[in-house]
């Protein structure tokens, strides 16, 4: 049995372009709901750290690397250090750790 591939595409397209349209359709007025505005607030960041947190682990030679690399980034960025310095501190770790490991 053969599968056509045009089928899947114009499926996968309908599906993104409803998604993107719908809510533009749907939703007229402002949204006044607070649980809804802090939820839709939110899902760009939550979507970003789904995809680079496997990354993170993955993108070293060792895992305990990456793992460290990502504890003491979150503490500089806890401690207010901004984007940059913090990727600086992040490539140092592992570079330091994938030295000696």
């Amino acid at each position: 049995m053969t599968h056509n591939i045009y089928i899947y595409l114009l499926i996968m397209a309908g599906v993104t372009y409803a998604i993107r349209v719908l809510p533009l359709t749907l939703i007229r007025k402002q949204i006044k709901n607070r649980f809804l505005q802090s939820f839709l607030y939110y899902v760009p960041y939550v979507t970003l750290s789904v995809m680079t947190f496997p990354a993170i682990l993955d993108a070293t030679q060792s895992p305990i690397a990456g793992a460290a690399a990502l504890v003491i980034g979150i503490a500089a960025a806890w401690m207010n250090a901004g984007l940059f310095p913090v990727s600086v501190i992040c490539c140092a770790v592992v570079f330091v750790l994938e030295c000696f490991l």
